[in-house]
C-alpha cells in the first residue's frame, strides 16, 4: 500500500460503493437492504449504536464473527455487540473510511472487499480483553507486530489508522434484517499503519455532525418497492448544488 495521505480521506464518501449499486438495482428486497446496509454503516461511524439494533433492521440473534490470522472471535446477541459498538464510540474507534469498495448483494446476503482505515486507540493495547475494544478485524498480537514493524510505541494518548484489505460478508433472514456479520482480514501482513496528529483524528460528536445529513429513516419496504417501480432514486446522500 502507497504512503496513506489521511487528508484525502471523507467518511461521507464511505457508502459511495452502496450508492452506485442502488442506482442499478430493481429488485425490492436488495434494495430495501442495501438501505438498511447504508444505514447501519453511517450510524455506526456516528456512534449512533443504539439505532442499529432497531427491530427491523436486526435480529435477536444476531451473531459477528472475525477472522485475522489465526484469530477468530465470535460476539453472539445484541448485548455483547452493542457492548463492542459502545466502546468503540466511546474511544473513537468507530470511526472507518473505506476505498476501492466493491458491493454485490442476494436475497440473504450483502459481500463487500475494500481497503478500510479504521482509527485505533493506542490505550486499548493496555486493557484487559483487547479484542474487545479493538476493531473488529484486529487482534492484539498483529496490531502490536504492525506498531513494532514501523518503530511505533503504542501510547494511552495515541491514536492510529490501521489499513488493509477487508472482505465481509452480512447475512439477512427473510424479513431483510441483519443476523449477523463474517469479517475477515485475510493478509495481516500486509496491513500499514499510521500515527495520527491530533489534528488528524475524528471524534465520534465530529463524525455525528459530518454525517446526520446522510442518515435517513429506513423506509418501508412497500416504499422500497413503489420507488423503484415509479423510477424515484433513493435521496440517501445529500445533492451537491
Amino acid at each position: 500500500m502507497a504512503h496513506l495521505d489521511v487528508s484525502k480521506l471523507d467518511i461521507t464518501k464511505t457508502n459511495a460503493a452502496i450508492d452506485r449499486l442502488l442506482e442499478v438495482t430493481d429488485n425490492p428486497r436488495h434494495r430495501f437492504m442495501l438501505h438498511a446496509y447504508y444505514r447501519h454503516r453511517y450510524l455506526e461511524i456516528a456512534g449512533r449504536y443504539e439505532e442499529i439494533f432497531a427491530p427491523e433492521m436486526m435480529s435477536d440473534k444476531a451473531i459477528y464473527h472475525f477472522h485475522a490470522g489465526e484469530t477468530n472471535a465470535e460476539l453472539e446477541g445484541k448485548d455483547a455487540i452493542k457492548s463492542l459498538y459502545k466502546m468503540w464510540a466511546e474511544t473513537n474507534q468507530n470511526i472507518f473510511y473505506v476505498d476501492y469498495e466493491e458491493v454485490a448483494v442476494a436475497d440473504h446476503y450483502i459481500a463487500s472487499v475494500s481497503t478500510l482505515h479504521q482509527q485505533v486507540w493506542g490505550g486499548s493495547l493496555k486493557m484487559s480483553r483487547a479484542l474487545s475494544v479493538l476493531p473488529g478485524f484486529l487482534s492484539e498480537r498483529i496490531l502490536k507486530r504492525v506498531l513494532a514493524s514501523k518503530g511505533f510505541t503504542p501510547h494511552d494518548d495515541a491514536m492510529y489508522l490501521y489499513s488493509n484489505t477487508i472482505q465481509m460478508i452480512w447475512p439477512y433472514d427473510d424479513e431483510c434484517r441483519l443476523i449477523g456479520e463474517d469479517v475477515w482480514e485475510p493478509d495481516p501482513e500486509k496491513a500499514v499503519i499510521t500515527k495520527l496528529d491530533a489534528s488528524q483524528v475524528l471524534t465520534a460528536a465530529r463524525a455525528a455532525q459530518l454525517l446526520e445529513p446522510y442518515i435517513k429513516p429506513l423506509p418501508s419496504f412497500d416504499e422500497v418497492a413503489r420507488e423503484r417501480a415509479t423510477g424515484r432514486q433513493p435521496e440517501l446522500s445529500p445533492k451537491v448544488a
